[in-house]
C-alpha cells in the first residue's frame, strides 16, 4: 500500500476540492500533486481542507480527516480564520489558545504513528485598510506559534508571509497574489506549492 500525504486546513487548502471529482481542489494541493506525479512519486494525496476552519474546527474532525489515513506526511495549513473571525464576527482566538489547540493536534498525530509534518505559515496581504492591522494586532503572534511548533516537532516550516509579500511587490500589488488579501490567485497558489515542495525536500 502506497504511503499517503494528507493536506488539512481551511479554504486555502480546500480550494473547491469537495466539488472536484479528483478531490484535490484547484489550489496549491493540486499543483503539488501534479509535480509529485511528474517525479514518479507514488504516494497517495488526500486533501481534507474545509473552508472557514480554525484550529478548533480541525480538532473536531482530526481523527476522521487526518489520523484515519495514517499519513506518512501530514501537512497543516491553518490560522488565518483564527484571526479573521476576530474582525468579521467578534470571535477572537488568542495566540495562547491557538498554540494549545495546535499542539493537541500535533501530539495526537505523533502519539499514534509519528508522521513527518509540514506546517505552513498563515499570511495576510492587506488589500483593505482594516487588514493592515491584522498582522500586528493578531496574526503575527500566530505566525510565530507555527514557526515555534515546527521547530519543536522537527517539522518542515513553510514561511509564506515574507515570500508572498515580496511577490506582491514584484507583481503589481497584493491582489496579484491574493485578491481579497487571503485567498490565493493562480500565482499565489503556484508560489505556495513551490515553497511547500522546497520545504518537503528538507525532511
Amino acid at each position: 500500500m502506497a504511503a499517503t500525504i494528507v493536506f488539512i486546513g481551511d479554504s486555502i487548502t480546500d480550494a473547491g476540492r469537495r466539488e472536484d471529482p479528483e478531490k484535490l481542489g484547484n489550489g496549491y494541493v493540486r499543483l503539488i500533486a501534479a509535480e509529485l506525479a511528474a517525479r514518479g512519486d507514488a504516494r497517495a494525496i488526500v486533501n481534507t481542507g474545509v473552508s472557514g476552519d480554525r484550529t478548533v474546527d480541525l480538532l473536531t474532525r482530526w481523527d476522521d480527516d487526518a489520523l484515519s489515513y495514517e499519513p506518512e506526511l501530514l501537512s497543516i495549513y491553518v490560522g488565518i480564520n483564527d484571526t479573521w473571525r476576530r474582525y468579521d464576527s467578534g470571535d477572537p482566538t488568542s495566540a495562547e489558545d491557538f498554540a494549545a489547540t495546535y499542539r493537541v493536534l500535533l501530539e495526537a498525530a505523533q502519539t499514534r504513528f509519528a508522521p513527518r509534518f509540514i506546517l505552513l505559515e498563515p499570511f495576510v496581504l492587506p488589500v483593505t485598510g482594516e487588514q493592515k492591522h491584522w498582522g500586528s494586532e493578531d496574526l503575527d503572534a500566530k505566525r510565530a506559534v507555527v514557526a515555534e511548533l515546527a521547530a519543536e516537532y522537527g517539522a518542515a516550516f513553510v514561511p509564506l508571509q515574507s515570500l508572498l509579500t515580496d511577490a506582491a511587490a514584484q507583481n503589481g500589488g497584493a491582489d496579484s497574489i491574493a485578491e481579497d488579501g487571503v485567498h490565493p490567485t493562480a500565482l499565489g497558489s503556484t508560489l505556495i506549492a513551490g515553497a511547500w515542495l522546497s520545504a518537503e525536500a528538507t525532511l
